[in-house]
């Protein structure tokens, strides 16, 4: 045990033990009362814009946070602070090339994922305009009637008023889409099958966006977030 060194603030102690090394082999202190942990000499590395672009690729691939650190030569730490910042001031809603109000085809569908535990289900719920292809519609929460009444609230009202959607017969679209702007069509009739497909790079690509694997969200808030985060890259795409 050290006895030399600087008091700890939360307590005043000044016994310390070594405890391991930093990700860039720095030897790292912990005060023994109260466990609080240092770096005896911390350096503040600023990161360069280059890196910030290189992270906000990988953002757009389904790479873990750890291989996001290891690759760039950021902590996970700051890297985690990073994200937290950045999915929170995401903006929760679409942003479309505007529209003639003459019929609009919008295609329907909803993949399920999970928060922390399998348990705890959510389902991501999607619109997308058949002509563009662009998204115009997410809602993620539970698959039910709410699901499909914010699915359909979150449409621009354009749509709300000029489009036919087309969705599977799952029974909470016919509860909430109006009649004469619903259409149920089965999978052989391929009336879905772009958003379909934009299920599957969803899959492929945000990293929240699992079944089975370990690599899963345990905060919901960074869900949600890493998928607008996509679907607005890919909106942006469309509209270059």
């Amino acid at each position: 045990m050290l006895s030399l060194g600087p008091n700890c603030p939360d307590v005043g102690s000044i016994h310390l033990v070594k405890n391991c090394r930093t990700h860039n082999k720095k030897p790292k202190y912990k005060f023994q009362i109260c466990g609080r942990q240092f770096v005896e000499t911390p350096t503040n590395k600023v990161i360069s814009s280059e890196t910030s672009y290189l992270i906000y690729r990988f953002f757009l691939e389904k790479i873990s946070l750890a291989g996001i650190a290891r690759s760039t030569g950021v902590s996970q730490k700051w890297l985690q602070d990073y994200v937290n910042n950045k999915y929170a001031s995401i903006e929760r809603t679409v942003k479309v090339k505007p529209k003639k109000k003459v019929r609009l085809n919008v295609e329907c569908d909803e993949l399920w994922s999970f928060v922390d535990c399998q348990e705890n289900k959510q389902w991501v719920w999607l619109a997308m305009d058949r002509e563009t292809r662009e998204i115009i519609g997410v809602y993620i929460g539970a698959r039910s009637e709410e699901g499909a009444k914010q699915l359909w609230n979150y449409l621009p009202f354009v749509y709300r008023q000029c489009a036919v959607c087309y969705t599977d017969f799952w029974a909470a679209y016919a509860c909430v889409f109006p009649s004469l702007r619903h259409q149920p069509v089965g999978k052989e009739s391929g009336k879905t099958n772009h958003i379909e497909r934009f299920n599957n790079t969803l899959r492929q690509r945000v990293f929240p966006i699992v079944i089975t694997t370990i690599s899963f969200s345990k905060k919901l808030e960074n869900h949600i977030g890493a998928i607008w985060y996509f679907v607005h890259h890919d909106n942006y795409v469309l509209s270059e």
